[in-house]
Parts: C-alpha cells; sequence; structure tokens
C-alpha cells in the first residue's frame, strides 16, 4: 500500500512539472505567431526567441509564478501588420496593450478566449471591419479602449452584458446603427462614441431605440 502511494504521488509531481512547459510553450507559439504578422522596424521583439522553453524571458512580456504569461506591453512601439487569433490562448493574459502602433485588419474574435483579461487597448491603430461580440465572454473586462481605428458595423449588444465594464471608448471610427444603453452601457457618457458620423442613440441624438432606425451596412 505505501509503495502504491509513493508511486502515485511521484506521478501528481511528474503530471505537475510536465504541464507547465506544454502551456508556456503554447503561449510561446501564440506569441511568436503574433511576431511573425507583424513588422518591427525598431526591433522590440528581437528577445522574442521560439527556442526558449517559455517566453517569460522576453522583453515586454510578464508572467505570473506559473510561467503563464499575464501582460502584452506593446503601447507606441511602430507595430505594423495584424493581430492574430493564436492571442486567444492566452488564458491568463489580463492586459493586452497594443495602443498606438500601425495594426491593421479585423480584431480577431478569438480575443474573446483571454477570459482572464482585465483591459484591451487597442486605441490609435488601423483595425477595421466589426467589434467581435465574442469579446462579451470577457467576463473580467474593465477597460476596452478601441477608439481612433477604422472599425465598422453596429456595437454589439452582447457587450452590454459585461458587468464589470467601467471604461468604454469607441470613439473616432466609423461605426453604425444606434447605441446600446442597456446593461453596463447605460453609464458611459457621449465621449464613449463621439465622432462616429453614423452612429445614433440616445446620448447623441435624442430618444433613439436601439433596436429601430440607424442605418448600417
Amino acid at each position: 500500500m505505501a509503495i502504491c502511494l509513493l508511486f502515485h504521488v511521484a506521478l501528481l509531481v511528474l503530471a505537475s512539472f510536465s504541464s507547465a512547459p506544454a502551456d508556456a510553450n503554447s503561449e510561446g507559439d501564440a506569441l511568436y505567431a503574433l511576431r511573425r504578422a507583424v513588422k518591427d522596424p525598431d526591433g522590440v521583439l528581437e528577445s522574442w526567441d521560439p527556442t526558449l522553453v517559455d517566453p517569460c524571458t522576453w522583453f515586454h512580456v510578464t508572467c505570473d509564478g506559473d510561467n503563464r504569461v499575464t501582460r502584452l506591453d506593446l503601447g507606441n512601439a511602430k507595430l505594423s501588420g495584424s493581430l492574430v487569433p493564436e492571442l486567444g490562448k492566452l488564458e491568463r493574459l489580463q492586459y493586452l496593450e497594443l495602443y498606438m502602433n500601425h495594426l491593421e485588419g479585423p480584431i480577431p474574435k478569438e480575443l474573446g478566449g483571454l477570459k482572464s483579461l482585465v483591459s484591451m487597448d487597442l486605441y490609435h491603430n488601423n483595425l477595421t471591419r466589426s467589434i467581435p461580440a465574442s469579446l462579451s465572454k470577457l467576463s473580467n473586462l474593465k477597460f476596452l479602449r478601441l477608439n481612433g481605428n477604422r472599425l465598422s458595423g453596429r456595437i454589439p449588444r452582447e457587450l452590454t452584458k459585461l458587468g464589470n465594464l467601467k471604461i468604454l471608448d469607441v470613439s473616432s471610427n466609423n461605426l453604425c446603427g444606434t447605441i446600446p444603453t442597456s446593461g453596463s452601457f447605460s453609464k458611459f457618457s457621449e465621449q464613449s462614441y463621439g465622432n462616429n458620423p453614423r452612429l445614433e442613440g440616445p446620448e447623441l441624438m435624442g430618444f433613439v431605440r436601439y433596436d429601430v432606425g440607424g442605418s448600417c451596412d
């Protein structure tokens, strides 16, 4: 019985050691996918070496005690290119800071998988297409700043489910339709939506119901 117990404990210890590198490698692969997808004129990603066991030694990456990525700080880094769906694999990521770059293309719907995310700062880029409704899965999100892009389409009503959202800024885009006003969106001011000429709503153009009017293509 004692031998069996010791064998079981040894297996548990081995499993704990083997799972951490697998997670780290997966997250390193996700971040390296971003490196391959962007141009980096100032070499801020030079330390992102895919041959390392985990990405926690890379510059601009912060990890927790389990060597899982919790922060990605690449604001104002002169990066161009596109975001990659692999970023959605960073399940413990709390801060996604990619503001003031030259990123273009859509916001991947896979970012809805960032279940620990507190802050998403993608403002002042050249991002296009619509805001993914999948972001409504980010139940811990407090700060969502997408202003200063070229996003179009409606504001997804699903985002009103983000009960912890404290700051929303989707100003200076090309959004259309009407503004959701239920849930967490009831507390956001006109400034959150400003400079979207095709956007309508109670905060901007009088008492317009969300589901009526507001041409949008």
